[in-house]
């Protein structure tokens, strides 16, 4: 792999690690939907500034409403999910729960596109819920209701997640491709839509002027938004167009390490045995996936897209 891509998927994992922490901080003082809605609006308005300065053309083929869409499945729904399990969920928790998303992946795609289930496929979903179980039942949060109502919502995004790059390839690649920076747009726009009345509900239910009037949770979410997000974005697509649709997946492996250590240095978390088990399970069962099993065939990327510059 060459260095500029090793140094782009470093920091994309840096990023997406550091996201954990930003939502652990916010979400309690702002609300689960209020801190969502927030990310992906930031997120929105910092990629129409950066496509402007690109002076990027809006053609959306008629996929607008995809996009939009598609958003609302890759952005809206597991970013609220994430917020919610925030609540009471350690950061580095949420980020090896986020590592499932291929797992998630290959039982979405067996069960609902076609997809073939080999047996180093099988052998990895089995792996990765080993991995969860683990991390659940023996890690530093004593398992409760609670516990489990947070890890069944981080296991719902990383669902969301894994669905979401089956509909992008059925509505967005195999009808003519789309820029990647209008697709990273429109899924913002797309999960500020679904976003806003439930923000908009959380706000009138628990009003909570203070916490609003707090500047460093609103650091933490412009850094959430524009950073971990808006940038984040165009890092990843970056790394799609220069190595191919396999290799940046690594990043998945990256986010929890950064993710825990990031929890450990700023909110105190305690790291224990459960995270080193539970991350070598599931780091295992990635390996599996995503460079054991044979991969699919790649869609072959629009010029127009390739380079997010």
């Amino acid at each position: 792999m060459p260095l500029d891509s090793t140094l782009r998927l470093l920091l994309l994992s840096a990023l997406w690690g550091a996201s954990f922490l930003f939502m652990r901080i916010a979400a309690p003082e702002l609300g689960s939907f209020v801190t969502a809605f927030f990310r992906v609006f930031l997120a929105m308005l910092g990629l129409l500034a950066i496509l402007a300065l690109w002076r990027v053309k809006w053609r959306f083929q008629g996929k607008a409403r995809a996009t939009l869409a598609i958003g609302m499945v890759n952005s809206g729904v597991p970013f609220a999910m994430f917020c919610l399990a925030a609540q009471t969920l350690p950061a580095g928790y949420s980020a090896m729960f986020n590592a499932t998303t291929p797992l998630m992946g290959v039982l979405i795609g067996a069960a609902l596109f076609d997809e073939a289930m080999t047996r180093d496929r099988l052998c990895g979903v089995a792996l990765g819920l080993a991995g969860v179980a683990v991390l659940v039942r023996t890690g530093p949060v004593a398992v409760d209701v609670t516990l489990l109502l947070a890890a069944a919502a981080c296991l719902v995004a990383a669902a969301c997640y894994g669905l979401s790059g089956f509909l992008v390839r059925r509505f967005i690649a195999e009808r003519g491709g789309l820029d990647s920076r209008l697709l990273a747009l429109g899924s913002q726009a797309g999960a500020s839509a679904l976003l806003a009345p439930l923000m908009l509900l959380e706000a009138w239910r628990q009003p909570s002027l203070a916490n609003w009037l707090q500047g460093d949770v609103w650091l933490a979410m412009l850094a959430l938004g524009l950073v971990c997000t808006a940038l984040a974005y165009l890092l990843f697509f970056r790394l799609l167009a220069d190595l191919g649709p396999i290799k940046p997946l690594t990043v998945t492996m990256l986010v929890p390490l950064f993710g825990v250590l990031w929890g450990a240095l700023f909110l105190d978390e305690k790291v224990t045995l459960a995270h080193l088990v539970g991350g070598v399970l599931i780091a295992g069962a990635l390996w599996l996936i995503l460079f054991k099993a044979a991969p699919a065939p790649r869609v072959q990327a629009r010029p127009d897209a390739a380079r997010p510059e």
